[in-house]
């Protein structure tokens, strides 16, 4: 799979910046553990949508095996940080998430909060995929270009299944209404976000 165009595919406004690729390979256990807490954080956001709307059948069987797959992703990072002799850290606080949930609607009704829950969780995952993309291009790691490859290639569904979840029980005008809405406050935090080699986001 190539993913050449991110805005065509992902839908993302804005490209990362190329010096974070260039400080992400100069804090490599930084970038594994925040990676590692990232796929940790994908799979329990999923186990909470499950747990949260356990009457929606297909959110719970589509996501299901996604929390396996996040939970599978986290163990090879920690694999590879033992590989390395790199250590975990401490999980830190995500800046672009944080920002991210301040455009979530807080009033409104559950079908409104509902669908941005279910957004943001495409902005993250699409977010991701382009930086692994970055990753797998930019390192000069031969094996973790490799490495980051197959993350892109594996996450590089999940954002359209949320969307998708979302078309299926909300009318999908309202639906891509608000992803365009989305993603313009979306550019709007990446730009002005300082460049950090130590963060996913």
């Amino acid at each position: 799979m190539e993913i050449n165009d991110v805005k065509n595919i992902l839908g993302l406004h804005l490209p990362t910046d190329p010096r974070w690729v260039d400080l992400a390979g100069i804090s490599l256990e930084d970038i594994l553990t925040d990676h590692a807490y990232c796929e940790q954080k994908a799979a329990t956001s999923c186990i909470s949508l499950i747990q949260r709307y356990s009457e929606k059948e297909k959110l719970v069987r589509e996501l299901s095996p996604i929390v396996t797959e996040e939970w599978g992703h986290f163990r090879l990072v920690l694999a590879e940080l033992d590989k390395r002799n790199l250590k975990l850290g401490r999980q830190r606080k995500d800046a672009y998430v944080n920002e991210l949930m301040k455009f979530e609607k807080k009033g409104g009704s559950p079908e409104e909060r509902f669908l941005d829950k279910l957004l943001i969780f495409a902005l993250i995952e699409a977010r991701s995929c382009e930086r692994f993309k970055r990753l797998s291009e930019g390192l000069d790691d031969d094996y973790l270009r490799k490495f980051y490859r197959r993350f892109m290639e594996s996450e590089a569904g999940h954002y359209h299944l949320f969307i998708e979840l979302a078309e299926t029980y909300i009318d999908k005008t309202v639906v891509r209404k608000r992803w365009q809405e989305w993603l313009t406050y979306e550019a709007e935090i990446m730009n002005g976000l300082e460049v950090r080699g130590d963060r996913m986001h």
